[in-house]
């Protein structure tokens, strides 16, 4: 099968044949007739290779897109070898819009397009064709697959999709800056021919600016561009395709161009001289006045930096930047006195603070301005000769005495007359009063320093002229000590006495206090009352540095004969005149030990708290007494009460009886004896002698082992002895019937170093220290004191 128009490529049994559109008539050729890109040439000619204008697909339609004839648009010709003429063919056209967009006459195989096609929604169509025998429906060929291509026309218009444009170049650049790039886009085919190539152009913005034809790059095209000048472009810029040739499409948008500031203005004063009116009356630290230079750039390059250049002016007056208004803010460095000067002259100068060293060249980037201030004269309030008084004033005082005097002047040239009084709203005016003239200050109530040792007043002038204008100035007055006070003794509490004190031992040292300053009550002195007795029992020794101490003047004292004594002190200050005075000291008897610790005070304080009198302790602890003996009768009858031996037949019990009492040393007389431990009639016996050994009977006494040495005993007496008593107890019918243990403490022969017991010893008296004996408790107190009284008398 072949597809032709005037002639085919048939390189396989279905062959494309290919109509060239032709321009201007919208029909083809009839067939048969040969076309300009044949493959073969006619009978009768050589054969001449030709050019074609466009190269073709041999298994390709073409078909002009946007078509709008009345007729459906020619496409090609399918058609098969076997296709006789007499229509015994049938041609099918399946695929991609077959039936709607293309349709095919079955009979010729004629295409055509029945619709405008648009390449720019679809650029291509696949399609399948097919021949088969109309009597047997069977297919004469292979179906062949084949393409239909939209070929492009130029019907789209460059566009610039994001326009317009905002773009911005500094001002002053240099000519052929790069400001922006703009790009088009065209919907043709950029593949064939030239409705897709785009040029740009620039419509309006000349001589400003350039556009680069082919890249669409705008360049400055003018020199020295002043944003002062000018500041904002508007440049249209043009895409036309066909390469820019008559007739084909174009589009335009606009690039807003912006100028941005550099710093290429100087700071420039509207005018080189100023004046300005400040009063005297202006506060230190407050704005006085306002100075502004203008610069014609923005941002920072405007920035101004305003100094004062003179000494003059700076030593009175500041300047500051305002960085929102750009002012130059004139403050107060020092107060302004109308009557010492009467005008000061300014000499400002503002600086840029960031330069451009590119333009340099344009000249300094600073300017100059002078300024003269005018002080003007204000009525200002009296002044006083000082910021603050300190006066002083004895206590005691008689009323008027005067304090001190205030004085305050009117600073302007009138002088006017002062008059003072005193701010009622101080805690202090009650005590004070001054003269409205003069400013002496007097007292109106009679001082006391230990109540208020200083006094706040505030003293206030007014010009006579101007009552309205108020000074104020604090006075603060001392009020100075006299000794007007005595002494007092200053103890705390009751004073404690040993009942072991000794003579001359120190019971307690006090001191004194004084509510007058130090000069008046510095050097106190201690005394016994003059016209009283000696007192027997202590004495008062002043120890020359504000204190002193009591003595014991005898020997021991009793609680029970008298517990409390009452001691007269005179102590006298050292102020003109001396005072003095008689405080009287309670002194309490206690039981304390041997390092002065009290223990029997607490409990009657104690016992002195709770209500109890002396009688009523004493009944209390005789009841106590009975309750504890008649317990103790009590026990003793129960256990002196017998028990049967044997309770019942088969009561058979085992006992082991033990005697464990470790005697009381050597002065123990009521020691267990092993005589004990014989059965009852040999303890009848030897009863009497309780001094005797067991094992000794019928020697003689032995004397007490610090007078005689120590006796030898043989062991054999001892067992001898044992033995003895082992016979008599089996022997013995008055012992229990039951099995008994009887146990024989015996130490043996005595140790060869003798005995350690100090009682007996020789020799001079121990050094050695019994304090710990205090610790041992009530138990050991009688002989805790009869040791101290010892190594007391000794140490006397």
């Amino acid at each position: 099968m072949r597809i032709s128009t005037t002639s085919c490529l048939c390189p396989f049994l279905v062959c494309l044949c290919f109509v060239p559109r032709g321009y201007g008539d919208g029909h083809h050729g009839p067939a048969g007739t040969p076309p300009r890109n044949q493959s073969r040439p006619p009978e009768g000619e050589t054969e001449v290779h030709h050019r074609p204008k466009r190269g073709w697909i041999w298994n390709q339609f073409f078909v002009l897109e946007e078509h709008i004839g009345p007729d459906a648009q020619y496409v090609g010709k399918l058609h098969s070898n076997s296709d006789k003429g007499d229509g015994s063919v049938r041609y099918i056209l399946t695929g991609e819009g077959a039936g709607t967009i293309f349709i095919i006459d079955e009979v010729t195989g004629d295409i055509h397009a029945t619709k405008s096609l648009d390449r720019e929604r679809k650029t291509h169509y696949v399609l399948h064709a097919q021949a088969i025998d109309r009597n047997t429906e069977k297919p004469l060929e292979p179906e062949s697959e084949f393409i239909i291509k939209v070929q492009d026309i130029n019907d789209n218009a460059p566009k610039f999709p994001d326009g317009p444009f905002v773009a911005s170049v500094p001002e002053m650049s240099e000519v052929g800056t790069s400001v922006f790039q703009v790009t088009a886009t065209d919907a043709d085919d950029p593949t064939y021919g030239n409705s897709a190539r785009v040029v740009y152009s620039i419509l309006h913005g000349q001589p400003y600016f350039s556009v680069d034809p082919k890249t669409g790059i705008i360049r400055t095209a003018l020199a020295n561009m002043d944003r002062e000048a000018r500041e904002h472009y508007a440049v249209v810029i043009q895409a036309k395709d066909m390469a820019g040739q008559v007739g084909g499409l174009s589009g335009s948008t606009t690039v807003n161009i912006t100028l941005t500031d550099v710093n290429d203005n100087p700071p420039r004063f509207p005018q080189k001289n100023y004046q300005l009116y400040v009063p005297e009356s202006a506060q230190v630290g407050k704005p006085v006045g306002k100075i502004r230079a203008n610069d014609e750039d923005l941002g920072v390059n405007a920035e101004i930096k305003y100094s004062i250049i003179n000494a003059e002016g700076a030593s009175v007056f500041s300047i500051a930047t305002d960085r929102d208004t750009r002012e130059g803010i004139i403050s107060l460095k020092k107060p302004l006195n109308f009557e010492k000067k009467k005008a000061y002259t300014l000499h400002i100068e503002g600086v840029n603070t960031h330069l451009d060293p590119r333009f340099a060249y344009l000249g300094p980037f600073k300017d100059t301005a002078t300024l003269k201030i005018t002080v003007g004269d204000v009525d200002e309030p009296p002044i006083f000769s000082m910021d603050y008084y300190i006066m002083d004033v004895y206590e005691n005082a008689p009323i008027g005495t005067e304090v001190g005097a205030v004085t305050a002047r009117d600073p302007d040239s009138t002088n006017s007359a002062i008059r003072y009084f005193i701010d009622h709203s101080g805690d202090g005016d009650k005590y004070f009063s001054i003269d409205a003239h003069s400013g002496v200050i007097a007292t109106t109530q009679s001082l006391d320093r230990e109540e208020t040792p200083w006094l706040n007043v505030t003293v206030i002038a007014s010009e006579v002229d101007n009552p309205s204008l108020l000074s104020h100035v604090p006075v603060t007055v001392q009020v100075l000590d006299v000794n007007d006070n005595p002494p007092e003794i200053s103890a705390d509490g009751e004073v404690i006495v040993c009942e072991s004190s000794r003579p001359g031992q120190v019971i307690q040292t006090i001191s004194a206090v004084d509510k007058d300053d130090f000069a008046n009550g510095l050097r106190f002195s201690f005394s016994m009352p003059s016209n009283m007795p000696v007192n027997p029992n202590f004495t008062l020794k002043d120890n020359e540095d504000n204190t002193a101490s009591i003595v014991a003047r005898r020997r021991r004292f009793s609680r029970t004969s008298q517990e409390l004594y009452q001691l007269p002190v005179v102590v006298a200050d050292g102020g003109e005149p001396a005072l003095s005075s008689t405080g009287t000291l309670t002194l309490r008897v206690c039981s304390c030990g041997r390092s002065g610790m009290m223990r029997t005070c607490q409990s009657s304080a104690f016992l002195s708290s709770a209500g109890l009198s002396t009688g009523a302790l004493i009944a209390i602890l005789l009841c106590v007494a009975i309750l504890l003996a008649i317990v103790v009768l009590f026990i003793a009858l129960r256990k002196g009460k017998k028990e049967p031996l044997i309770i019942s037949e088969e009561d058979v019990r085992e006992n082991v009886v033990t005697y464990d009492d470790e005697g009381g040393g050597e002065e123990d007389t009521e020691a267990f004896d092993i005589l004990a431990l014989r059965n009852p009639s040999a303890a009848e016996e030897l009863k009497f002698r309780r001094d005797v050994r067991p094992e000794a009977l019928g020697r003689t006494a032995i004397p007490p082992p610090a007078l005689t040495p120590p006796l030898v005993l043989d062991s054999a007496d001892v067992q001898a002895f044992l033995a003895r008593r082992l016979a008599e107890a089996d022997g013995d019918t008055s012992v229990p019937p039951y099995d008994s243990l009887q146990t024989y403490a015996y130490e043996g022969e005595g140790s060869p170093t003798g005995s350690v017991s100090s009682l007996g010893s020789a020799g001079t008296h121990s050094e050695q220290d019994y304090s710990y004996l205090d610790d041992w408790g009530p138990e050991f107190q009688k002989l805790a004191e009869l040791y101290g009284e010892v190594q007391s008398g000794l140490t006397t």
